[in-house]
């Protein structure tokens, strides 16, 4: 059968992927008291040394999974929802730049060292820029990283598209605005929203068919509902059921396919972008995690917020499942790795089912051996730095995911507008900014009234704090280091963060100063949000994202050290599983 150019495409993204770069040593320019949303000058085209250093930002890491626990027909399933899960690599490279797909197509035929180091940094990059340098370009005549990503027409402008959003009717404007649509222009020129279903349709068709095909080998009923609903989604464009479907999962695989985060919108953060998680359930794990999913409401009923910005009645569902990463793809395995997420985005499938909060727990720890602990001696106080541990930095990023689901959700006085749609652009820094620092919230909520070990108390700032020093390193463009770095400015500004004369910093939680300090920015957030304040937003995000130079010093010596800034995952067990696309 003839190979299509998509499949193509996903077999050189994951062929390369494995092949990766070894870990070599790397250094980066001293970084200077500048807006974090700013990404500065645009440097020379790297050479291949300065690529090969460039990449070894991200340490690489072997992910092997065990399979003993899954049933004869999950087993056999599982190649195939690996084969689809490759396509959403086809779909998103698309997504970030129309270019990209007969650009990887021409690397691949480059066999010079240099083309090689070329076609490593697009694999991790999914793309020509580097995203832990603010999106600089590392090829010759690509141009700047497009804003809007490839959602919209390359010869249009944000501000024309907001003019002729404004023009629609009721019903138009849902599809325009919607998670599953590009913006195209007719043979007329005139705008006009497209479904995924249509614009991805060969793709989409084919992964489809894979998981039809996974379903009728599962044994596991839950499994075999979300696969057919999936593929009818692809075929379809609706993706609610599917949605519920996925929140019943209740087996040993655990896969999450499709488009979910609009992170490479960057116009109005409302185009959502094809991943894949692949992964395989931890059930002890998830077991001793269960309960925290009934806190919830204890939780939102005591956020540091005006009543009535409350919601008095949480979505029915919230599990929490902890699994290990078997496979990702698209979105789910560009540049930084995801630790976490929590799913669906759609507000009218969350008011209704909730919901769910998946932690990768071998990615997880790969991060904190390879990243934390490293930050942690050099940035900490030596009294702080020992209580840093592995149960602190997985219970905050399980508690950052639940605290998504929590607070305001909608305008208030303006129900049918939802906070992603009133903030737009500035959405994403302010929603990671408020599950980041209420997640603290909620921790120590959860400590006083013992629903969490006491023994967890000491070592929760510490970590939080060698934490923002991680994800400040994320890239001066990701909304994950933006929110962290507006956090650092307002924990230094409370006195709850002291840098020492030695340049490592001092937590002061004693006397509440940093609980205190945790809920005051807690409450200016969410109130933010339940505002629908875009100006006040933007303003935000603007002024208190600024890299201070104590923080600067901090963020060199790491560099000088040659900390990597995230790891890149090898899943060489997903490759030994075969498949119709496999590399």
């Amino acid at each position: 059968m003839k190979t299509s150019k998509g499949v193509k495409v996903a077999v050189l993204l994951g062929a390369a992927a494995l092949v990766g770069a070894s870990a070599s040593s790397w250094s980066s320019p001293t970084p200077t008291q500048k807006p974090i949303s700013s990404p500065g000058p645009t440097p020379k085209i790297p050479d291949r040394a300065e690529l090969e250093r460039l990449s070894a930002h991200l340490a690489p890491v072997d992910l092997r999974v065990k399979l003993d626990g899954l049933s004869a027909g999950d087993r056999a399933a599982l190649p195939l929802i690996v084969d689809a899960a490759r396509l959403m690599d086809t779909l998103f490279i698309r997504q970030v730049w129309a270019g990209n797909e007969a650009l990887l197509l021409s690397l691949a035929t480059d066999a010079t060292p240099l083309g090689h180091a070329r076609l490593h940094a697009f694999v991790q990059n999914k793309g020509p820029w580097l995203r832990l340098e603010g999106d600089v370009p590392f090829l010759p005549g690509v141009g700047q990283k497009p804003e809007g990503g490839a959602f919209y027409p390359a010869d249009t402008t944000k501000d024309e598209i907001a003019k002729w959003l404004g023009t629609l009717g009721p019903a138009e404007q849902v599809a325009a605005r919607g998670f599953f649509t590009t913006v195209r222009r007719s043979p007329e020129g005139r705008l006009q929203a497209v479904p995924y279903s249509v614009e991805y349709g060969p793709e989409l068709g084919r992964a489809a068919g894979l998981l039809r095909q996974a379903a009728a080998l599962s044994s596991d009923p839950s499994l075999r509902a979300y696969l057919e609903g999936r593929a009818g989604a692809f075929l379809g464009n609706d993706y609610r059921e599917s949605d519920r479907a996925w929140m019943r999962l209740d087996g040993a695989i655990e896969p999450t396919i499709g488009p979910y985060e609009v992170y490479e919108d960057g116009w109005f953060n409302a185009k959502a972008a094809f991943e894949a998680f692949v992964t395989i359930r931890d059930d002890a794990a998830t077991r001793s995690l269960a309960h925290l999913g009934g806190a919830l409401q204890d939780i939102e009923d005591h956020l540091p917020i005006a009543p009535g910005l409350r919601n008095p009645k949480l979505g029915a569902l919230s599990p929490i499942r902890v699994v290990n990463s078997l496979f990702g793809a698209g979105d789910a395995n560009r540049g930084v790795q995801t630790a976490a997420f929590n799913l669906p985005n759609d507000d009218t499938t969350t008011r209704l089912t909730g919901t769910k909060r998946t932690l990768l727990k071998n990615i997880q720890e790969a991060k904190f051996e390879k990243i934390l602990l490293p930050i942690a001696r050099r940035v900490l106080s030596p009294a702080d730095r020992q209580h840093v541990s592995f149960e602190a930095f997985f219970t905050h990023i399980l508690m950052h995911e639940l605290m998504h689901g929590l607070g305001p959700h909608q305008v208030t006085g303006r129900p049918t507008v939802s906070v992603r749609a009133a903030l737009e652009d500035a959405y994403s820094v302010i929603e990671e900014a408020k599950a980041d620092i209420s997640g603290l919230f909620a921790l120590r909520y959860l400590l006083d009234h013992g629903v969490l070990e006491p023994a967890l108390a000491s070592a929760i700032y510490p970590t939080f704090v060698a934490t923002f020093f991680r994800a400040l390193r994320f890239g001066s463009t990701e909304a994950h280091a933006r929110g962290v770095a507006l956090q650092l400015n307002a924990l230094l500004d409370a006195g709850a963060i002291t840098e020492r004369a030695d340049g490592t910093f001092e937590v002061h939680a004693a006397g509440g100063t940093i609980t205190s300090a945790v809920s005051a920015l807690t409450a200016e957030l969410m109130t933010l949000e339940a505002s629908g304040d875009h100006a006040a937003a933007v303003r935000m995000v603007r002024e208190r994202t600024v890299i201070r130079p104590a923080i600067a010093r901090a963020l060199q010596r790491l560099s000088e050290a040659k900390v990597p800034v995230d790891i890149e995952p090898r899943f060489v067990t997903a490759a030994a599983l075969g498949g119709a696309s496999s590399p």
